[in-house]
């Protein structure tokens, strides 16, 4: 077998070699115009790939500013509405309502005259002087009557601030079942407890006569003024407005008014110190001034006989007076 000569294999190698040189001087430049343009085609495919990220920002900004715009029309909205509503007087029919009385201002009235003519009747018995026998009637007739109502009013208020988070919570799970917000209030208008059940009854007889919910709920305000209440009503609005996740907002609401409870339960037990001092520092001229009457009752009466003794006593009251209200309000707070 012949062998390879060296100087044959040599003579092909440079021959291949050198045919390899030629192609690629001939395909350089075609192979560097296409390699630049493909770079030109990858920057300006990421060009209009940034321009449509940046337009995508743009727009998301945008929808955002409107929606903040929006919300913030819908919040100066309903601060007008609630500073009309503040300026307004309550009646009290109002009053009566937001008690849960179902009585007339008229039945009042005469439940107040009766009262106010029992007590003359009873002080005229008993023999009371002329000033009290006439002014009692007055006093009570007109101040007690009204105070029971308010006290009503604020045991109703608490009661519907101990409901109330848990119906949130109710309307909360009944939408996250599917059920659209008009049901989820239908059904604590049917199912809760009073007195949500009844403001809840409220807004879907609103909503019947052709109201939109958030208006409906904005009403409620009207029968149950608490700010929780308007928290509710601000929520409904906005998420009526400016769309997202309607039983999250709820829930957090729900949470956010259960924290608020638990910080009036404790500053209320941390002043209740407070308010006991206020009490017995308040209570203590008239519990001295009655053991003194009891005691020496002479001593006493040259207060109630004498001119001067008048002068003194009505510069008591208001001096007491001034000092009671200075003291109610150091120890009531307002969360």
């Amino acid at each position: 077998m012949f062998g390879l000569d060296p100087i044959v294999l040599a003579i092909v190698a440079l021959a291949a070699v050198s045919a390899g040189a030629v192609c690629y001087g001939f395909l350089f430049s075609r192979m560097e115009t296409d390699k630049k343009a493909a770079s030109r085609v990858s920057r300006v495919a990421a060009a209009e790939a940034d321009k449509s990220n940046v337009k995508a920002a743009r727009d998301r900004v945008q929808e955002m500013s409107k929606r903040r715009k929006s919300m913030q029309d819908n919040l100066k909205d309903l601060e007008k509405r609630q500073q009309e509503n503040a300026k307004k007087k309550l009646t009290l029919k109002s009053r009566l309502t937001q008690a849960g009385l179902s009585i007339t201002p008229g039945r009042f009235y005469m439940f107040s005259a009766i009262l106010g003519f029992v007590l003359m009747t009873l002080a005229f018995l008993l023999g009371a002087p002329v000033m009290v026998v006439f002014g009692l009637p007055i006093v009570a007739g007109l101040g007690l009557p009204r105070w029971i109502l308010g006290f009503l009013i604020k045991r109703r208020q608490n009661k519907f601030l101990t409901e109330f988070p848990n119906a949130l919570d109710v309307i909360v799970r009944s939408i996250k079942s599917g059920l659209p917000l008009n049901d989820a209030i239908r059904l604590i208008a049917n199912e809760g407890k009073e007195p949500v059940k009844g403001e809840f009854r409220r807004v879907v007889e609103s909503q019947q006569i052709g109201l939109s919910v958030p208006d409906a709920c904005s009403r409620m305000t009207n029968h149950m003024p608490l700010q929780e209440v308007n928290f509710f009503a601000i929520v409904i609005a906005i998420q009526s407005q400016a769309g997202g996740n309607l039983s999250e907002a709820i829930g957090n609401l729900a949470k956010v008014l259960r924290e608020r409870k638990k910080m009036k339960a404790k500053v209320q037990a941390l002043s209740m110190e407070a308010k006991a001092s206020a009490v017995i520092i308040g209570a203590l001229p008239f519990i001295v001034a009655t053991l003194v009457y009891l005691t020496s009752p002479a001593y006493m009466l040259i207060l109630f006989t004498d001119p001067r003794g008048h002068l003194i006593m009505g510069a008591s009251a208001i001096w007491m007076s001034i000092g009671i209200f200075v003291m109610r309000n150091m120890v009531s707070f307002d969360i």
